[in-house]
């Protein structure tokens, strides 16, 4: 056995994710993985999850964009500095104990943080206000402050947010996460530091009528729906 499989047993034993195994032992012994690869040889639907895991865990990885043989643009993941590796995030995330989520369903009437919609809780999923990727488990505030629920679509713009954002890949900046629409949605000052205000609506059960009947209406005017309900708005305020 060479040293070098020696340290991927060594690694591979205090990680925690299989994800983030298939990862590292793809990556060890091809070089690289792409997002191909973790699409079409482990199935993975949303692959940037797979690689979060690993980042997570506190491996370091490079990306660079590549085409595939069919011309698609895809990214490839490469080990960064290994120098960089973070043994104090290695395990990967603490498991959340249920009676936080049963706390924060109570506090948030099973509603998602970020649309507002109410669900059944076991649809509900537990959230970091300030992703893991940035801030760790923070176990220095109260649970509200730390942890928020949100529903499953949202949890997947939010991640796709974050992983797009400069602070989230490279300033790893605390305070700025905390002033975020993702992790503070109730009172924030920008939208993965850029300068916007969000509104999320959503119509569900019966007021879906309502809506196609608001889409048809902008369509007349030629209007997106969002701008259409922004110039409503304006209007029954006298703005």
């Amino acid at each position: 056995m060479s040293d070098n499989t020696v340290e991927l047993d060594n690694l591979l034993a205090l990680v925690r994710s299989k994800r983030a195994k298939v990862v590292i032992r793809h990556i060890w012994n091809h070089g690289y993985i792409t997002t191909g690869d973790l699409s079409s040889k482990y199935g993975y639907k949303h692959p940037p999850r797979a690689i979060r895991d690993v980042r997570e865990a506190g491996i370091p990885l490079t990306k660079k964009m590549i085409k595939s043989d069919v011309g698609k643009r895809m990214a490839l993941y490469e080990f960064g500095d290994m120098n960089n590796l973070r043994f104090d995030r290695v395990h990967g995330r603490k498991v959340i104990p249920k009676k936080i989520k049963k706390k924060l369903a109570k506090k948030q009437g099973n509603k998602c943080s970020i649309c507002l919609l109410e669900y059944d809780t076991g649809y509900l999923q537990i959230d970091h206000r300030i992703p893991y990727e940035v801030g760790g488990d923070t176990n220095n505030f109260a649970v509200e402050d730390t942890y928020m629920l949100v529903c499953a679509e949202c949890n997947r713009a939010k991640s796709w947010a974050c992983e797009h954002c400069d602070n989230w890949n490279h300033k790893k900046i605390f305070k700025i996460c905390t002033t975020c629409y993702w992790g503070s949605p109730e009172n924030y000052d920008h939208v993965a530091e850029t300068a916007l205000r969000r509104l999320d609506i959503v119509w569900s059960g019966n007021e879906i009528e309502d809506y196609e009947i608001f889409m048809n209406m902008s369509k007349k005017v030629g209007k997106s729906l969002p701008d259409f309900v922004k110039s409503i708005l304006k209007k029954f305020i006298n703005l």
